[in-house]
């Protein structure tokens, strides 16, 4: 849906229609937020990499919040394992060294 001159403008017609776009832009802003959660954990693990320590609860925390996004289906399991493997990957290379 879309505001113009302070009315709501929809294409659809039906009710059923109607309805499907309210929930479709609910579903939308949950799951925005839950991405912008899983953004900022994995940035923040990232950054902990970068600095030299890795540390562990930070990781943990990240790749926690990528599994419960991946089972909530606000982004695709493959989408979450690849992330968690990189962070993983950049985690095992600071220990290593």
């Amino acid at each position: 849906m879309s505001e113009l001159y302070g009315r709501t403008v929809t294409l659809a017609n039906t009710k059923s229609a109607m309805k499907r776009i309210r929930v479709a832009a609910a579903r939308n802003e949950r799951n925005q937020s839950y991405r912008a959660r899983v953004r900022t954990f994995v940035k923040k693990a990232e950054q902990t990499i970068a600095s030299g320590t890795a540390d562990a609860a930070v990781i943990q925390q990240a790749i926690s919040t990528l599994d419960k996004a991946a089972v909530k289906g606000v982004i695709h399991k493959n989408n979450a394992a690849r992330k968690k493997s990189r962070l993983m990957k950049k985690a095992n290379a600071v220990v290593t060294k």
